[in-house]
């Protein structure tokens, strides 16, 4: 089977150089088209939950989406953030954006390799008695650091910020494509495998 056409269930990347050079090397197209959106929770969504997040003193980050969701529903719900609040996040990425929303700085701010095991690092000892709030999403599957939080006799709650939402596929003719890759948006961009020529 031949592989022209290639359908990416996500908006267009800012950096194209990977797919460039599949097209190069194996004269393929692509063509980038969400099929989710992820989006913050409305207060009232979130209020549902009945968390409050000043309750905790430390947040546990493991996207872009879930910083700009945070601090926008504490802002709409009136919650100053302390300053004595740490941010773990699960990759340095991660990390680095929260410079969008506060002063970064390096004793309230920690990060890991992508692992749920590096974020248990981090903590250690010396984090033991904070209270997590672990931001996550609506179809997110964070078993293995919510059993790993447990095991550590972590005080952790785990709290949605934002959902995932379908958009409408109804004039999109997946018979066009040959291949439609699916991965969610937030995910990092893996080199697809194709047959050698």
């Amino acid at each position: 089977m031949t592989v022209k056409n290639i359908l990416i269930s996500q908006n267009t990347p800012r950096v194209l150089t990977p797919y460039q050079a599949v097209t190069e090397k194996y004269g393929v197209e692509f063509e980038f088209r969400p099929f989710f959106l992820i989006e913050p929770l409305t207060s009232r969504e979130f209020r549902a939950q009945r968390i409050n997040i000043l309750d905790y003193t430390a947040i546990v980050f493991s996207s872009r989406h879930a910083i700009d969701a945070f601090f926008a529903l504490a802002e709409e719900l009136r919650c100053k953030i302390p300053e004595t609040m740490k941010y773990f996040c699960t990759t340095e990425v991660v990390a680095m954006y929260l410079q969008k929303h506060i002063v970064y700085r390096k004793r309230k701010i920690f990060y890991g390799t992508g692992t749920p095991d590096s974020v248990i690092a981090l903590i250690g000892p010396k984090h033991k008695g904070e209270k997590f709030l672990i931001a996550t999403s609506d179809n997110s599957n964070n078993d293995t650091l919510y059993r790993l939080f447990e095991a550590a006799k972590l005080d952790y709650t785990p709290a949605v910020f934002v959902k995932s939402v379908s958009q409408d596929l109804k004039e999109v003719d997946l018979h066009a494509y040959d291949m439609i890759v699916l991965y969610p948006s937030s995910r990092r961009w893996r080199k697809p495998v194709f047959p050698s020529k």
